[in-house]
């Protein structure tokens, strides 16, 4: 989830769709205000039981519309123990629910209880069950389903030409709960799951994966069977219904045979977005050739139109708002990246926005060429509005009781994005699309959940390079570089030209500066040359050579980095030596593995550079000698000296100049 088109209000009917062209402008937005409408921003806590390992969902589900709607049925859920000696457990469900029953086995009745400080049934097996051992318990309840969230549970009418009733679901990231029992996290999917609904004969009812029957009952209702077979997370679980148009269009992937691509329309949209529906099977072919193939190749993809302002990444079937061509390519690439690999938790949500949105840019390039896709990638960085360089804190979520802080437009869906490009401008195309690959497909991930330090460690085994430095100050750090470039050149005595540059970067608070490779082209009487540094210094001065006379420098001509370039000055005979002798903050601070130290020497000096505890006793020096004046950089490995966790200092003196920083050690 999802770009936004417009936002809709969502108890409103819906007639006609007019859409905004901004292909950046995310529907966290649209989230954010709809959950805000809802006045349910509070003390949200992470839901789900850890004792338990879900299997297996069934809903069976009978459902009436009306002001308000009802549902009731029975949810069965398939789990194993995760601790040993078992006797009780719990589902996530909101009080409003009433359940009537719980069965083990169908068969044995159990003992529960609807705690009203909680949105929880809590239930007592027939017996303690040791790890992995496996239970089965139904689950029947009624009740008017909630609306939290974005919508959790929504009975609403399209078309007011003719207003016709439609009903929704759209349960991320904490809505499952408001209309289904379960384990409401994205971090324990079950092996596959059902869903049966039973409606008015008047509603055409879509799910997950694959229609099994649509049965008669002869009583004025129909019932829609509908199985999933892979992997799934509760949130993506869903329903949609209405007097949907039904059009198809088929996939063929390899040798495979046809996949059908369904699209449930409103019949009042269907005709005005056939062009559009068709273009579905090409973006499935473009992101199978980049990604691997479509998923769910078993089942089906589709769409199925409800009234929320944007789309909802349901696995094989996304709930969205219009056929926008940049909304349709969004919410597909999340059945790779959201779908088949979820995101462990909410902290880590960036590996299913910031991957969809992204993806928007790969689309755009193989669709649309180098320069649209330049100039997409741009505006992910630069809109005023959301754009990467407004996102405020950490790409890893710190408050995920705050729907703000989950779907933040500017850092989990662009800054999110633009990691994933800055990887690629590091790591090169051919092994870019190499860890893309190998993560959709990793043992032990794909149809599966993932962390940022999954991702990272294929990214480091795809392209043997320690990348830590980058996933550090990119997902756990703040901002983005400042540079300030000087240059000045010399001719040399081999008749080359020295190209002398200093680049500053402003000091930032996490980390205090950024490490990154630079590409410099430099402009010269016999042509562009392109250079590549590694910038890893806050005040750093470097040489390059080239063949012709220099007239220019570009700093990061590709835009692979998200950054400020301040300007680049030429200034003949500049000092490219420190004025004042500094010493920096440690990064990364706290640390546990390892720690850099960085400092400057305006002249030739005498230094030492020690640490001490927090009683400020002696632990080690790491420096005791004569240094020449320029900037340095020294590592400190706390398991060198078995330290354990706590506050130590370190202390650079030379001369009459001392200075003291305090660091942290956590292991």
């Amino acid at each position: 989830m999802k770009k936004i088109i417009q936002l809709l209000a969502i108890f409103l009917s819906i007639s006609n769709f007019s859409f905004g062209q901004d292909a950046g402008e995310i529907c966290s937005q649209s989230k954010i205000k709809a959950f805000t409408q809802l006045n349910k921003i509070s003390q949200v806590q992470y839901p789900g039981d850890s004792n338990i390992d879900v299997t297996y969902y069934k809903l069976n589900l009978s459902i009436t519309y009306g002001n308000p709607g009802n549902i009731s049925g029975i949810v069965t859920v398939d789990a194993k123990a995760t601790q040993n000696q078992l006797a009780t457990f719990f589902l996530d469900i909101v009080n409003q629910l009433t359940v009537t029953s719980v069965k083990l086995n169908g068969i044995t009745s159990l003992t529960f209880s609807q705690p009203s400080s909680s949105d929880q049934l809590r239930i007592t097996l027939d017996r303690a069950y040791g790890i992995g051992e496996k239970f089965s318990v139904d689950i029947s309840y009624q009740g008017i389903p909630g609306s939290g969230g974005f919508g959790s549970f929504i009975f609403a009418t399209h078309n007011n030409t003719q207003p016709q009733p439609i009903m929704w679901t759209l349960s991320e990231p904490y809505g499952a709960k408001d209309w289904w029992p379960s384990k409401d996290t994205p971090g324990d999917k079950a092996d596959s799951s059902d869903v049966w609904i039973t409606a008015a004969s008047n509603y055409v009812s879509v799910s997950n994966g694959k229609l099994i029957s649509e049965t008669d009952n002869g009583n004025g209702t129909k019932t829609y069977k509908w199985k999933n077979s892979y992997p799934i997370a509760g949130y993506l679980i869903s329903l949609a219904m209405t007097n949907y148009s039904l059009y198809q269009n088929q996939f063929n992937y390899g040798g495979s045979s046809p996949m059908p691509v369904t699209h449930y329309v409103f019949p009042e949209n269907l005709q005005q977005n056939i062009s559009n529906l068709d273009n579905t099977v090409n973006m499935l072919q473009i992101f199978s050739q980049k990604f691997g193939p479509y998923p769910f190749l078993r089942e089906k993809y589709g769409h199925a139109q409800f009234g929320w302002g944007g789309g909802m990444e349901h696995q094989t079937v996304t709930s969205i708002v219009s056929f926008d061509e940049m909304l349709v390519v969004h919410e597909l690439a999340h059945q790779w990246y959201g779908d088949k690999v979820t995101c462990k938790d909410w902290q880590n949500i960036w590996l299913n926005e910031g991957f969809a949105s992204y993806c928007e840019c790969i689309y755009r390039e193989v669709k649309y060429g180098t320069a649209d896709f330049k100039s997409y990638v741009n505006n992910f960085m630069n809109n005023q509005n959301n754009g990467a360089k407004n996102a405020v804190g950490t790409i890893y979520v710190q408050n995920i009781n705050d729907l703000n802080q989950i779907f933040n437009s500017a850092r989990s869906y662009k800054k999110g994005a633009i990691v994933l490009h800055m990887l690629r401008g590091i790591v090169g195309d051919d092994n870019f699309f190499k860890i893309m690959q190998q993560y959709a497909n990793e043992p032990g991930l794909a149809y599966n959940v993932a962390t940022t330090e999954d991702f990272q460690r294929i990214a480091e085994r795809v392209s043997g390079m320690n990348l830590n430095y980058f996933f550090q100050e990119w997902i756990h750090g703040e901002n983005f570089p400042v540079y300030f470039v000087v240059w000045s050149y010399k001719q040399d005595v081999n008749k080359n030209y020295k190209v002398s540059l200093k680049i500053t970067q402003s000091m930032n608070s996490n980390p205090g500066f950024f490490t990154m490779p630079i590409q410099i082209a430099i402009t010269t009487s016999k042509g562009l040359v392109n250079k590549t540094v590694i910038n890893n210094a806050q005040v750093q001065s470097i040489d390059l050579i080239v063949d012709g006379i220099p007239s220019a420098i570009q700093v990061d001509p590709g835009n692979w980095i998200l950054k400020t370039v301040m300007g680049t000055t030429y200034q003949e005979d500049f000092d490219l030596y420190p004025t004042n002798y500094t010493l920096d903050q440690n990064y990364p601070n706290p640390f546990n593995s390892g720690t850099s130290i960085r400092f400057e020497l305006p002249i030739d000096s005498y230094i030492t550079l020690n640490i001490y505890d927090e009683l400020g006793s002696f632990v080690t020096s790491l420096i005791n000698e004569k240094k020449s004046k320029g900037i340095y950089e020294v590592r400190f490995d706390p398991n060198n000296y078995r330290l354990a966790s706590g506050i130590y200092f370190y202390t650079l003196k030379a001369g009459n100049y001392s200075e003291t920083k305090k660091m942290i050690i956590l292991k």
